[in-house]
């Protein structure tokens, strides 16, 4: 079974990224920071982890406020750079770990935490910014991630309690995850700054030391503190600490502190902290009793003949071909494909087989490869194909045939603005 061996919290200042991009390795107003992390480092490179679980927060980089979530897991195969806008720091993408993100996903969300799931978008500072110190990465990284973005920007957000408990239920994940691995949990944000209003510049560093004594020996404290009392405490921005309770919940009840530094060079309080877990080994049959828990909503699907739950690992699968027959809700796109159709697959990058089941029109292969329905039917209504003939063709039926075991047999429709002819391309198998 998987292993949580600890955690490193850092804050996830630019100042930390710009220092490690300019060379200010030995310049005495920067040293402080490298000096800081150098335990860290040290400690990654000891523990040789299989997987880091990164929890951070965006800034406003790839999350929009179009839809803002509270908890979104990083499920994908491999996670690039965010430009932020003065262009991509010159760092390498890093990976993904599919199979542990699936596992706790499902495992997180048996236990009642609604989580959202994002692949194929960027990481920025706030992930970023302490990787590239933890970690040499001049030849790519030498750990893959997986990274849990946490809405701290935005009111109403997730309360310090319930980052804590969200801890705990990663934990209970990970710990039941059947490969054997070693896990180590990176919490990012915080100390104490605020960077808006009149209050600006706001730093409490006698609060911040407190904070570190609490989130090691007494996080059930912290647990209990409001929104408003952590941005008093630490202003608003600095309330993002939260997601050290989410580090600390995955813990067990005692660990042992093998580092920590605190440095104040300019807006932020840059802190950094080891520490290593003190979990005993299951307990009788907890951890197949979580096993067993994770399945309780989806067992006995897959016994249902000619069904396929649209699963993570499908979605993983086929990110490219359904983000290639989603982009038909963009006009240029749709425009392009039906100008040079064979082009559209090679941009896109589609593989040989992917690209045969679409030229063939392969509707019920494309389902079994890990198409969702909701965009084949966007890209029947650029082909002006019906849903009824894409329905008939699940079952492998004529449409007429199909439409004969239907109420009302007249009715044929497509999500197209406009009526859904009968193309000549269109195939019942």
């Amino acid at each position: 079974m998987a292993r949580i061996v600890g955690a490193v919290a850092a804050s996830h200042t630019p100042t930390i990224g710009f220092a490690q991009d300019s060379g200010k390795h030995h310049d005495p107003v920067w040293a402080p920071i490298f000096e800081a992390f150098e335990p860290s480092r040290a400690w990654l490179e000891e523990q040789r982890p299989d997987v880091l679980l990164v929890i951070y927060n965006d800034h406003i980089s790839s999350f929009f406020l179009d839809h803002y979530s509270p908890f979104a897991l990083g499920v994908g195969e491999r996670f690039e750079v965010a430009d932020e806008g003065g262009g991509v720091r010159h760092l390498p993408g890093i990976d993904g770990h599919p199979a542990l993100a699936a596992h706790i996903g499902q495992s997180v969300m048996a236990d009642a935490f609604d989580l959202s799931f994002f692949q194929g978008k960027p990481l920025d500072h706030g992930c970023f910014s302490p990787l590239s110190v933890l970690m040499r990465h001049d030849e790519g990284w030498p750990v893959p991630i997986i990274p849990l973005q946490v809405g701290v920007l935005q009111f109403p957000m997730p309360s310090a309690r319930r980052c804590f408990d969200l801890g705990k239920a990663l934990r209970n994940a990970i710990e039941s995850y059947p490969e054997d691995i070693k896990v180590a949990i990176v919490a990012t944000g915080g100390l104490s700054h605020q960077v808006h209003g009149e209050r600006c510049g706001f730093n409490n560093v006698p609060w911040d030391q407190t904070f570190l004594e609490l989130i090691e020996k007494d996080p059930e404290r912290l647990a209990q503190l409001t929104q408003a009392e952590l941005a008093e405490l630490g202003g608003v921005e600095g309330a993002e600490v939260i997601m050290w309770l989410v580090m600390r919940g995955a813990l067990s009840a005692s660990v042992v502190k093998r580092h920590q530094a605190y440095y104040l060079p300019s807006m932020t309080g840059i802190a950094t902290a080891v520490y290593e877990n003190q979990a005993h080994g299951a307990v009788a049959g907890e951890i197949r009793r979580q096993q067993d828990h994770m399945e309780t909503q989806t067992r006995g699907a897959e016994n249902l003949q000619g069904t396929y739950p649209y699963t993570l690992a499908r979605s993983v699968k086929a990110l490219r071909l359904n983000r290639f027959l989603h982009a038909m809700t963009e006009p240029a796109h749709r425009q392009a494909f039906l100008a040079d159709e064979e082009g559209a697959y090679i941009r896109a990058g589609l593989s040989d087989v992917e690209s045969d089941l679409l030229r063939r029109r392969d509707w019920r292969g494309l389902i079994h490869h890990g198409a969702i329905f909701f965009v084949l039917e966007k890209w029947a209504a650029v082909l002006g194909v019906s849903n009824l003939h894409i329905y008939a063709a699940m079952r492998g039926e004529s449409l007429e045939g199909f439409l004969q075991t239907r109420n009302a047999p007249s009715a044929v429709y497509s999500v197209a603005a406009v009526s859904a002819g009968q193309p000549a391309a269109f195939e019942e198998d």
